[in-house]
Order: structure tokens, then sequence, then C-alpha cells
């Protein structure tokens, strides 16, 4: 059961949970595009990649155990838990492609992963900026959200068109059948990224919706 804001006091410690994962998110995204721009010293920053994942995992487990513990939430449960879950699959994907660049023995990562990394960047600090107005918004404030969840539809639908070009490119380049295997898969997870920021995108616009 929904309990209005103005009927019920305001429980702050999901929002800042959901504000520490839009934090973690925007860490791990700016950490892909180092890794992709300054391609050197793989192996370390591939790792850090790894801590900030699973650093992202801790604080989704936060929320789902403070869900269970709860009994009145400031937002619907459902969306608390879509919210969570959506921005911790943005870090999972971005985790999965440098994971691949580095077992796959990626020797350069090209100008498509780049731009695909920059992207996913940009939804990270959109998406960190929207969480914190969700943090300190109030009632009809929360429409402020909505230009985010926008911007980063535009951004994913960018991301679309970066990938289709690079999925192109695969087969005009020259690439051996094993390189375009492994290319495919790191353009994959890189899609798959800016897709659930997207989704995070859309979890935020139905709460704005349902509570502003």
């Amino acid at each position: 059961m929904r309990f209005l804001p103005f009927l019920s006091p305001r429980d702050d410690r999901f929002f800042v949970l959901l504000k520490q994962s839009g934090q973690n998110l925007d860490a791990t995204a700016k950490a892909l595009v180092d890794l992709v721009e300054d391609y050197r010293d793989v192996p370390a920053k591939v790792a850090e990649i790894g801590r900030l994942e699973e650093a992202g995992d801790s604080i989704i487990h936060d929320i789902m155990r403070n869900l269970h513990k709860s009994f009145i939430t400031p937002l619907d449960r459902e969306d608390i838990a879509a919210l969570g879950d959506s921005l911790d699959n943005v870090v999972d994907e971005i985790e999965e492609s440098a994971r691949n660049m580095l077992e796959y023995g990626i020797e350069s990562p090209g100008p498509r992963a780049i731009e695909l990394a920059n992207l996913i960047a940009q939804c990270g600090v959109v998406l960190d900026r929207a969480l914190g107005k969700l943090l300190h918004a109030r009632g009809a404030r929360m429409r402020d959200i909505l230009s985010d969840a926008v911007e980063i539809n535009r951004l994913e639908n960018e991301a679309d068109l970066v990938t289709s070009r690079a999925m192109g490119e695969l087969f005009t380049n020259g690439l051996s059948a094993i390189d375009v295997l492994k290319w495919r898969d790191v353009y994959g997870h890189l899609e798959a990224a800016a897709d659930r920021c997207e989704d995070a995108a859309n979890v935020l616009e139905a709460i704005v919706l349902k509570n502003a």
C-alpha cells in the first residue's frame, strides 16, 4: 500500500540510498570513459570498475533489505525496487563491457566504443542530477525531473544509432570472424547500459506522474 507524502512521514533513507546508487553509477560511467579514452593499465582500470560494481550491488541489497523491513514507504514499493534495480543494471552492463575488453584482449577500443562510453557517462550525469532532485523535491517540484527523463531518452536514441553504425562497420573493416564476435559482445553490453539508463528514466517519469 502506498501512503501519499502529505499523509505520512517522509522516510528519506530510500531517497538517500537511490542517490548513492546514482552517484556510484556516475562514477562507474566516468571510469569507463577513462578506460576507453586512455587505454593503459587496463587490468587495474577494469578492477576498479569491478569494485564499483560490487559497491552498487551492496547499495541495491540495502534498498531491498529496507523495503522488506519497512511498513510505510514514501513511494510505491515496486517503484523503489524497479528504480534501484535499473540503476544497478546499468553498472552491471558497464562492468561486463569493461571485463570483455580485458578478457578478449582488445588492443584498442576504437572511436565507436569511445562514443558509446561518453553517451553512457552523459546519462550517468543526468540520472545523478535527477536522483538529487528526487531526494530534495516535494510535490510539484518533482516535475523538474521530467526534463531529465526526456534528455536520457534522447541520449539512449543516440546510443542506438552509434551502435547500429558500429555493428555495420564490423563487417566492412576487414576484421576476422573472431574479432567481430568479440566486438559484438562489447558493443552489445555498451548498448544495454544505455538501454538500462532509459529504463531508469522511465521509472523516474512514472514516479513523478504518480506523486507530483
